[in-house]
């Protein structure tokens, strides 16, 4: 308690007060500023967090869109704007202000182009068949003066004759001389030519294993649905026994043929690859085989599709098939061709493409398409293969000079914006991922402008495979590697020859005619039995819609 005496302990005690006042002011101060900071902290922090949320959530929104779209939507590489905003179709359409259009009546003629359904079929054979008025009912009902032919009426139907199974006896006659005999100097005997077999003390005949195969890599039937289809025939043919002919059809006759067209394809310019998943049941890790493609250019020397059966997707397999190869090689960006010695590597803008569509089928329903940054990308795309389609008739040369005038500006402008828009997208946006890819793989991907030969994508390739992958979702799986490699063999040389302009079932029979009887180790006798060939026979090549 303070005792005041005079006038200076008041002007004290009142000093001391104030003292204590500011004393108290400066650490309350100091105490909310401090907690001031700590929340500015933790906002920061929530803000931080709250914008990783955001992109995590964005990032699983497109994930499950890209696979709604790929599972139910069109496996296109297009992406069609009204398409993915569908359910708001009629919201979006009716806030658009689009005046109505004046209406102007053109009439113009055109001629009728003919229907790709009605083709004259003149490579078949024609059975006609005449209707004809009895003789005693050619007279005229009204006048009774005998009737003149004036004109025929011709309806043409397609008939089909279904397959039939005959037994072929194959009689050799063999002859013997009595007078060798009888003199006593030794037998004489001598036999009768006749073809060999194509598989000795079996039953299969030529057409019969060219049937098995034509069903199972033509048409995709599985032996077990042969072996059912048989019994309709009357006849048992077991599905393991058809497996074995396989086999020992393409190791004995068409392998000989696949060596020789591996060694052509390694001649040419540009080989595409590509790789699929195959399971063999018999390897250790029968989850990761796969069957490997390669092919020749649409514009090489010949036309070559050869498949490859491995037991994993290792960098040495496409590195030791393709040994003594020195052109391009165009694949998909898949890292393993890249330890390929003495190729250069080419890309594919399909796959650039590819995924920026991906990015706008990820795309919020609500998203205007049209102004997303990935539609910018493909327009790119889209004006780089409206170049292509216009360059589709030049020679190689014309195309390489055109695609340095009209095509690498379009290019340097689309790398420019994929640059630019790095800076600020997030990196694992699909737009981001779209972007980084393709800057990855741009040197690659413009590999096609060094050569006019060269394709823009890996779209060859990939069209080549699919007759294995199709065949796959019906027999599934492989039993053995030598059912796997067999397999390999029968679809290069089957889609070889529809490359070429053959049909399978007859060229393959003509081939397990011809190669049991002829020496498969002369290069030159193997030369005419190529699918290019002039000395393939007329009947066995299709019929071209320009012919």
């Amino acid at each position: 308690m303070w005792l005041f005496r005079d006038v200076k302990d008041v002007d004290l005690w009142y000093n001391k007060y104030m003292e204590n006042i500011e004393n108290s002011t400066l650490a309350a101060d100091n105490t909310t500023e401090e907690h001031a900071h700590e929340l500015e902290n933790e906002v920061a922090v929530l803000k931080h967090e709250n914008e990783e949320l955001k992109a995590k959530v964005k990032f699983l929104e497109e994930q499950f869109k890209l696979s709604q779209a790929q599972k139910y939507g069109s496996p296109s590489d297009t992406a069609d704007p009204m398409q993915l905003s569908i359910f708001n179709e009629a919201e979006k359409l009716s806030v658009q202000k689009n005046e109505e259009p004046d209406l102007e009546e053109i009439t113009y003629k055109r001629k009728k182009g003919k229907s790709k359904s009605r083709k004259t079929y003149d490579d078949l054979e024609v059975v006609e068949v005449y209707y004809e008025l009895p003789k005693e009912e050619q007279v005229c009902p009204k006048c009774n003066h005998d009737l003149h032919e004036m004109k025929v009426e011709v309806r043409k139907e397609l008939t089909i004759i279904p397959a039939q199974v005959k037994v072929t006896h194959h009689k050799r006659q063999v002859y013997a001389c009595r007078h060798c005999d009888q003199e006593g100097t030794g037998g004489t005997i001598i036999k009768a030519q006749a073809p060999n077999p194509v598989i000795p003390g079996s039953l299969v005949s030529p057409s019969l294993l060219a049937f098995i195969m034509d069903k199972k890599y033509v048409q995709a039937q599985p032996l077990y649905r042969q072996e059912k289809g048989f019994e309709n025939f009357g006849i048992d043919i077991s599905r393991q026994n058809m497996a074995n002919w396989i086999v020992k059809g393409s190791e004995d006759w068409l392998n000989p043929l696949y060596d020789k067209m591996h060694s052509l394809l390694l001649e040419e310019a540009i080989i595409h690859a590509d790789e699929t998943v195959m399971n063999v049941l018999d390897e250790k890790n029968n989850k990761k085989n796969y069957m490997w493609l390669y092919s020749s250019a649409i514009r090489g020397n010949h036309q070559i599709k050869l498949y490859e059966y491995q037991p994993s997707r290792a960098a040495r397999h496409p590195k030791n098939f393709l040994v003594g190869f020195s052109g391009f090689l165009q694949t998909d960006g898949y890292q393993g061709y890249n330890k390929i010695p003495e190729v250069t590597p080419v890309g594919c803008l399909a796959h650039g493409r590819r995924k920026f569509t991906d990015a706008i089928k990820a795309a919020p329903e609500d998203a205007d398409i049209v102004k997303t940054k990935a539609h910018v990308a493909v327009n790119y795309f889209k004006k780089i293969y409206k170049l292509e389609k216009k360059f589709e008739e030049l020679s190689s040369e014309e195309r390489y000079n055109k695609r340095l005038e009209k095509t690498k500006p379009l290019l340097e402008e689309f790398k420019n914006w994929l640059d630019d828009e790095k800076k600020r997208t997030l990196p694992k946006s699909k737009l981001g991922q779209a972007i980084s890819y393709n800057l990855k793989q741009w040197d690659k991907m413009t590999g096609f402008l060094e050569d006019g030969r060269v394709s823009v994508d890996n779209n060859h390739a990939e069209r080549a495979i699919r007759p294995f992958v199709v065949g796959r979702k019906n027999w599934l799986f492989a039993k053995s590697p030598k059912g796997a490699r067999a397999s390999a063999i029968c679809y290069s040389i089957i889609e070889t020859a529809k490359a070429n302009n053959l049909k399978p079932f007859q060229y393959l029979t003509y081939l397990f005619e011809k190669l049991p009887n002829i020496d498969v180790t002369d290069e030159e006798s193997l030369d005419q039995l190529m699918p290019w060939s002039n000395l393939i026979p007329k009947n066995l090549k299709r019929k071209l819609e320009s012919e």
